[in-house]
């Protein structure tokens, strides 16, 4: 295996996040009627309740809990709390979506460098955080040698200094 500093790990993507659940049944619904994940098979050689959904180029592994009563239940939305986040091609049609489904959200807007991120964080059954952005307006910058990205491809024509400050602005929707 070459030596590569940058990657030590030779890490190509993520594959998977695997999160435990109460309910598979009511989880896998969720995550396919919400954000489109398609149940896949697994293993039949695994000796526990769980279930494979892919979407989107991840993985959701679900596992039933254990003791599913001493799972943590979330009320408040915040979104400074553990997440997994999801771009999109429209705000607009995801924020209506969520209402059309009476999931209560918490939009935020991001300001830096005269670029703004919209961003909408929900909670799954068990109260799972999700985001839904359009990140991908805001570059990549790493702190030190390479050239700045986007989230998703390189777009050099649209690299921005970093601003000292960025402003968060966040609104509950029931």
């Amino acid at each position: 295996m070459k030596e590569n500093a940058g990657n030590p790990l030779h890490l190509t993507s993520l594959n998977h996040v695997s999160l435990l659940c109460r309910s598979i049944e009511e989880s896998m619904n969720f995550y396919h009627k919400v954000l489109g994940f398609i149940p896949i098979r697994r293993p039949e050689s695994f000796n526990f309740d769980g279930a494979w959904l892919f979407g989107h180029g991840i993985g959701i592994h679900l596992l039933r809990a254990p003791e599913p009563e001493k799972l943590p239940k979330k009320t408040a939305i915040n979104p400074k709390d553990n997440h997994i986040s999801f771009q999109c091609e429209s705000m607009e049609a995801v924020e209506k979506k969520l209402e059309d489904m009476e999931i209560e959200y918490v939009r935020a807007l991001v300001e830096e460098g005269g670029i703004q991120v919209d961003q909408l964080f929900f909670h799954d059954p068990d109260g799972f955080m999700i985001e839904i952005c359009n990140c991908d307006s805001l570059p990549v910058v790493p702190i030190v040698g390479e050239m700045a990205r986007s989230c998703s491809i390189v777009k050099l024509h649209q690299m921005v200094q970093p601003q000292p400050q960025s402003q968060i602005h966040q609104v509950v929707h029931p």
